[in-house]
Order: structure tokens, then sequence, then C-alpha cells
């Protein structure tokens, strides 16, 4: 696995196909930080940004290979092996955009309330914000596993259920990734710091189910 989880990160730099994501991350959090804006509302948007950009980098990941490569490396490590690999290349890319843009917004942020009057400590905001940012990672890369191939196979279906499921699943109050969103932006209110442990285990969950699902499909259409 370790073999094959270097080849998809070679393949993937190698493409410059990650470009696109990592500029729509960039931009999200460009758009809507601001020096001086309270740290946890901040972290809500920089958290939010992650879960459609990492459909995206899913769907780079699991469609990045050619045909004939992706036979070879199926016939020496198995289809199910090789189609983890990409999905897991995808969700340490986001990991990495998680933790840049946690970073970004300790640096720019104000770590206090909404009313700038309740101070917030800056390392349990950290922890609970990445955790949030795993939520909605976890979320993300459910999203593109289940639509794109060989779940979905065809680009007219996959692009617009990958956009629609990130979309909803944001502002849906049931999401996971919804919950962990609203913790912080909520928690900004009075300075309050809230760990979405829930929504994580969950998540957690979901994100395996949906992956083990994909991998197992691919052996089948492999």
């Amino acid at each position: 696995m370790i073999a094959l989880l270097r080849y998809q990160t070679a393949l993937l730099i190698g493409s410059h196909r990650w470009l696109p994501p990592v500029i729509l991350y960039a931009a999200w959090l460009a758009i809507g930080i601001r020096i001086g804006d309270p740290l946890l509302n901040t972290f809500g948007w920089a958290v939010g940004g992650l879960l459609p950009a990492t459909v995206w980098l899913t769907r780079v990941c699991v469609t990045n290979e050619p045909p004939a490569a992706r036979n070879c490396a199926a016939a020496a490590a198995g289809p199910g092996r090789v189609h983890l690999a990409c999905v897991l290349t995808a969700a340490g890319t986001g990991l990495l955009l998680a933790l840049i843009g946690t970073a970004v917004v300790v640096l720019l942020a104000d770590p206090r309330s909404n009313n700038h009057q309740v101070a917030v400590p800056v390392l349990p905001a950290a922890l609970a914000a990445l955790l949030a940012a795993l939520v909605c990672l976890l979320m993300g890369t459910a999203v593109g596993a289940l639509s794109n191939w060989p779940v979905l196979r065809s680009t007219g279906w996959s692009i617009p259920a990958g956009l629609v499921a990130a979309l909803l699943l944001l502002v849906l109050g049931a999401s996971p990734a919804n919950a962990a969103v609203s913790g912080l932006v909520t928690g900004s209110l009075h300075g309050t710091i809230s760990a979405p442990w829930l929504p994580l285990a969950v998540t957690a969950l979901i994100a395996a189910a949906a992956t083990a699902a994909a991998c197992a499909l691919s052996s089948r259409r492999g």
C-alpha cells in the first residue's frame, strides 16, 4: 500500500490536476478571511471550504490514471487496493489543505468572541477546528468516492452529483459537516469551544463505508 500511495501521489503531483481544487480552496480563504475577524467564526468558514475541495480532489485522484496504467497496477496489486490508494491520496492532500487553512486562520484572526470581549484559547480552538476539518474532509471523501467511477461512470452525472451533494451537506442541519461548522460559528458568539466528536465519529463511519463500497465495486468493474 505504501508503494501505491507513493505512486498515486507522484501521479497527482505530475498531472497538475491538483491545481484547480487547491486554487478553489485558496480563493475560498481569500474571500472569507480578513485580518482581525473572530477566530472561531473564521475557522468555521475555512473548514466549510474543505468539503467541496476534497470532493474535487477525490475525483481527480480516482480518474487521474490512464486506463492502461490502471489495469497494470490493478493486475499487480488488485483493483480494490489501487482504488483505495487513490482515495487515501485525495484524503491526504485534503488534510494538508486543512493544516494550511488552520495555520492561516491562527495567524490572521482575532482570538476573541464575535463582540471581541471574550478571549478564546488559541490551541483548544485550533484543535476543535482541526476536528471539524476532519469531518468535512471525510465527508468530502465519501461524496467523492460515491459520485465518481466506479459508482458513477458518466462525467455528466458524477460532477453535478458531487457538487449538489457538497452543497447540501454544508447547509442541511442533519449533516455532520453542517453540525461541525455550526458548532464553531455558534461558539464564536460567546467565545465557547466545542469539539465535534460525535459528527467526527459518524462521518468516519460514513467515509469508511463509502470507500469500502467503491473499492469493492472497482474490483467488479475493473
